[in-house]
């Protein structure tokens, strides 16, 4: 029984060891500089859609397993975000992104910016959403897994 039970931690420590140096070997592979340069365009072509109502980067850049919190602190998710980007332009003229803000730990990233926006009609007619994205390389691709927008005075 002793030694079952040496050799199980043996067993383990090597599969820790492995999956460290798998680990390691994987995040040494990432280009960030090519990644900063993916997320900023991402993020642009997300916030556009807002007003152009074209959906293909919202399709492309959200995880399916995505979460987001609106401006108004509901829940939703990657085929509602998809479904509802069409409407946008009956909303909005415009929505271009100012700033935005990237940090790396490996695998994920964490985007933060905002975007000017400019609506037909309502109160204020102009704005400003302040965001922050969660997203996780998987499978080769950098996409969005959480979500979460504010509604900001124009600065």
């Amino acid at each position: 029984m002793k030694k079952i039970q040496q050799l199980f931690v043996l067993v383990t420590g090597i599969c820790l060891f492995v999956n460290c140096n798998y680990i390691q070997a994987q995040s040494a592979k990432i280009d960030y500089e090519k990644a900063r340069q993916y997320i900023t365009e991402s993020e642009k072509q997300w916030a556009e859609a807002v007003a152009s109502g074209d959906s293909t980067a919202v399709q492309r850049i959200l995880a399916d397993d995505f979460i987001g919190v609106d401006t108004k602190g509901f829940q939703y998710n990657k085929a509602h975000e998809v479904h509802n980007t069409p409407e946008g332009p009956k909303y909005f003229k415009s929505n271009h992104l100012n700033t935005i803000k990237i940090r790396f730990y490996d695998d994920m990233a964490v985007a933060q910016g905002d975007e000017i926006w400019v609506r037909y009609s309502g109160q204020p007619l102009t704005g400003r959403f302040v965001w922050t994205d969660t997203w996780l390389l998987r499978n080769d691709k950098w996409q969005i897994v959480a979500a979460e927008d504010l509604i900001a005075p124009v600065k």
